[in-house]
């Protein structure tokens, strides 16, 4: 009987595979960086081809080092950025555009024109979403304009959407199966959360053919089969990255949160059979669907969280490795109060301002390196702490209980930034054992769709904490500083 399952996670900036054996215990790991691609001021692009031959690269290299054959994989689940947007021709599967990344800014003057036509209460009513760049359906509409022939052909069936776990689908099975999940779905713009269905006026509203849009099934289930590892494995679970990150940290208890830090960093809270309207610019969406019921989340983004300290690396060369942070933040004067707002493709939850740009502010002849470095990590506190208030005002009843947060992603292996997200938010913060939380989301699923792995409560019951971060900071500090953050947010934002 095959025991083993891997997860397939097709992040932003890289795409790996991990290896797991009955247990849930990582075997192997293989991973490759992806490519970005910036055709101009606000545009962020992918070529699907390099995410292709990564995740293939990938899937062989975790199955070698794991010494594993085809008939000894029980499923591949897989997880993905989300909102990720790729077509493709049905007869030879080649895209006909890069992938458009959720980052991608470049249908703001679009979505404030639908903004501008009443629109956005109608589609928040039906997917819990605002009208933003960030979300799938502006991504079509405008491959579908600007790509030449793609409106032609789409209506006539020639051309398939999906966001990457869709096209990662499609391909691994040789075009037999064009599907994806209900979360990946709730992240379109163009999915009515509440009926569980594609929803046609949405599809006229942006000039969405319906013929474009994948079939949408639970989280766990059978996907289809892919015979190109040396035999028939079956494809058993699919969610997007934060709901599988959710998943992977045994949230499934109304009330229980988690926040993943990567690229940037998206917080949800678990609401339960109940899809709460948010009043603070939040977004509601679904946390996971299984066995066709549907569990929803209030969630939070932010745009730019461990791409702050990559932009210190990279843009700024003041350090060499993102780990050197931490020791540079450190060596920051306590006296220097400098404010990173890293808008640099947008303010996300809960502004929404797709016309922002970064700023810093506070700078004096003083501030150096150091304290850009501490400015880097203490944005993602300040951050996290606006999504968690905003949260907390939707869900009252997430005010009843005490509030701790589960993290994963890269960046909490920063002490700097999780102790300072304790102290902003006068939280307990929580990281796991396990690290990788989204890709064990996602080899959960596969693994309760193929009969090897506990029930939820089974599952969460596994859930192990490698530390706890206490809030250390005085009252009257958090409050100067958070307030000091607020007025620096207010100077950034582009509209009144």
């Amino acid at each position: 009987m095959p025991t083993a399952l891997i997860a397939i996670d097709q992040g932003t900036t890289s795409t790996r595979a991990i290896a797991y054996d009955a247990a849930l215990q990582p075997l192997a790991t293989a991973q490759q960086e992806l490519p970005q691609i910036y055709p101009a001021s606000g545009q962020v692009e992918h070529d699907p081809e390099d995410i292709w031959r990564a995740t293939v690269q990938c899937v062989r290299d975790v199955m070698a080092k794991a010494s594993l054959a085809a008939n000894e994989v029980a499923g591949i689940g897989i997880t993905n950025q989300r909102e990720t947007t790729v077509i493709w021709d049905r007869a030879s599967g080649q895209p006909v555009h890069n992938a458009i990344v959720w980052q991608d800014r470049r249908t703001a003057a679009y979505c404030d024109t639908l903004r501008a036509g009443g629109h956005e209460p109608e589609i928040t009513a039906k997917t819990g979403l605002l009208i933003d760049p960030y979300f799938s359906a502006s991504k079509i509409a405008w491959l579908l304009e600007h790509v030449p022939g793609a409106r032609a052909r789409a209506e006539a069936g020639q051309l398939a959407f999906g966001t990457i776990d869709s096209f990662l689908l499609w391909r691994l099975t040789g075009g037999k199966v064009h599907a994806t999940d209900a979360t990946n779905a709730a992240r379109t713009g163009l999915f009515d959360i509440g009926a569980g269905a594609w929803d046609a006026d949405l599809c006229r509203l942006y000039d969405v053919p319906a013929v474009l849009l994948p079939e949408v099934r639970d989280c766990a289930g059978k996907f289809g089969v892919t015979d190109l590892f040396g035999g028939a494995i079956p494809i058993l679970g699919i969610a997007g990255d934060q709901q599988a990150a959710t998943i992977g940290q045994g949230c499934f208890t109304p009330g229980m949160m988690k926040s993943t830090y990567g690229t940037g960093c998206f917080a949800l809270l678990n609401t339960g059979t109940q899809c709460v309207a948010s009043r603070s610019r939040m977004l509601t969406t679904i946390a996971y669907q299984l066995d066709g019921r549907r569990t929803y989340a209030l969630e939070g983004a932010i745009f730019v969280a461990g791409a702050a300290v990559q932009w210190l690396r990279d843009g700024l060369k003041i350090i060499t490795r993102a780990s050197d942070c931490d020791a540079l933040a450190v060596k920051a004067d306590p006296a220097e109060r400098i404010y990173l707002v890293p808008a640099f493709v947008g303010l996300g939850a809960p502004h929404w301002d797709a016309q922002a740009r970064g700023a810093l502010y506070g700078l004096t002849r003083k501030t150096g390196a150091a304290e850009l470095a501490r400015a880097a990590l203490e944005a993602v506190g300040y951050q996290t702490r606006d999504l968690l208030d905003a949260m907390k005002a939707d869900w009252p009843a997430a005010q009843d209980a005490a509030t701790v947060l589960r993290v994963d992603g890269g960046m909490t292996a920063s002490d700097v930034a999780m102790q300072f997200l304790a102290d902003i938010l006068a939280s307990p913060v929580d990281r796991p054992v396990l690290m990788e939380t989204t890709a064990l989301g996602a080899a959960y699923l596969a693994g309760r769709a193929a009969g090897l792995c506990p029930d939820l409560d089974g599952f969460a019951a596994q859930w192990r904490r490698e530390r706890r971060f206490m809030p250390a900071m005085a009252e009257d500090l958090r409050a100067r500083q958070y307030a000091g953050w607020q007025d620096a947010v207010r100077r950034t934002l582009s509209v009144p």
